[in-house]
């Protein structure tokens, strides 16, 4: 007897991280420095290699109708491949057929499938580097993917790694989740990172904002204002982007630019992956990593002074003690939200709006 599969996607997104931070904790990486790198890296690939496949077979019947898409883009000529990259959403990356998990699946009893499996990872990213990459305040880009096998200490051990992360990969598809939205990947990306956010917060103060939280915020924020429109919003201590996620969301994700900054570079991480997942991938060129208070990087048209936003997000406390630790009651949310509330109607200077709010609302 054969018995249906009625998991959601959901579940079987759960499933799947749960499974991908189990091979890690195999390998004797379970949450230790590099584990968040191969968690959220494997997770976007996935990601990115469903959602390519998704978008092709909309453009291009052949593939639609063929078994196994991936053969049938595989045996295409060049010109043809190239005409449906042409036709492609820059929202998605471009992956030609050495890049697609069914070739690492089919090439995994190779001795060296280590080194072709982080090959696979950075020239997916080299090729994609215009759009799908952030920057550091130095302007360096910091590129989709990198090398993963190296965090593995016994060299003997980094092909069998390599093996055991496109096994959990085979078995699933994304393609049920292209129907879903904001509410959905917010909940998967919390649960992704759950694990990373650690009681102390850590050296920079990392306090990932619950998306309950967000969403209360992001309403507060925006109200019942409907009509609004080339919004920018800017969270200079951004963290996962959390806050900025929810107020895009609640604006109209394609009415609104995020801008972002955080020193942290497992945040800025996160943060790409979070803006992939929730169609913003036009705001990647604003997610930068470095220290917001030694080098704000965002600025006015002249280079010189900084610019100005119609929204601001700041919610946790840094060694730098300005900023509120944590919202500790519903009237602290509260006056948080209405202090706020007023930027989406005029511009005004970042810092120097939320300076004054903080002291004005905040300070006993």
């Amino acid at each position: 007897m054969v018995i249906a599969n009625t998991k959601t996607i959901k579940e079987k997104t759960i499933e799947l991280i749960d499974a991908l931070k189990s091979t890690c904790q195999t390998y004797g990486m379970g949450n230790d420095g590099n584990e968040y790198k191969i968690i959220t890296q494997v997770f976007l690939y996935k990601f990115i290699n469903d959602k390519f496949g998704y978008e092709v077979k909309r453009i291009n019947s052949k593939l639609a109708n063929a078994p196994k898409w991936e053969i049938a883009y595989a045996e295409m000529t060049e010109d043809e491949r190239l005409d449906i990259l042409d036709e492609l959403s820059a929202d998605v990356p471009q992956l030609y057929p050495e890049h697609l998990i069914a070739n690492l699946w089919n090439q995994q009893a190779k001795g060296d499938f280590d080194l072709i499996f982080d090959s696979t990872m950075t020239d997916i990213a080299d090729k994609n580097m215009a759009i799908f990459a952030t920057q550091t305040t130095q302007n360096t880009k910091i590129p989709l993917f990198e090398k993963l096998t190296q965090y593995v200490t016994d060299e003997a051990q980094r092909a069998p790694f390599a093996r055991a992360l496109v096994d959990k990969l085979v078995n699933f598809s994304f393609e049920e989740a292209f129907t879903q939205h904001y509410d959905f990947f917010a909940a998967i990306f919390e649960y992704l990172i759950k694990d990373y956010n650690t009681a102390g917060g850590g050296k920079y103060a990392e306090y990932y904002t619950p998306h309950s939280i967000a969403t209360i915020m992001a309403r507060l924020l925006v109200g019942e204002n409907a009509d609004l429109h080339n919004i920018e919003c800017y969270d200079p201590s951004a963290g996962t982007g959390t806050l900025l996620m929810a107020l895009s969301h609640q604006i109209g994700e394609d009415r609104c630019t995020i801008f972002a900054q955080d020193i942290s570079q497992r945040s800025n991480k996160m943060l790409k992956l979070n803006l992939i997942l929730n169609g913003l991938v036009s705001s990647l060129d604003h997610a930068i990593q470095g220290d917001t208070l030694v080098a704000p990087y965002h600025k006015s048209d002249d280079g010189q002074s900084l610019r100005t936003f119609d929204s601001l997000f700041l919610t946790r406390r840094s060694k730098w003690t300005f900023l509120i630790q944590e919202i500790k009651s519903p009237l602290c949310l509260l006056v948080f939200g209405l202090a706020f509330r007023t930027s989406l109607q005029r511009k005004r200077k970042a810092w120097q709006f939320t300076l004054v709010s903080f002291s004005t609302l905040l300070t006993p």
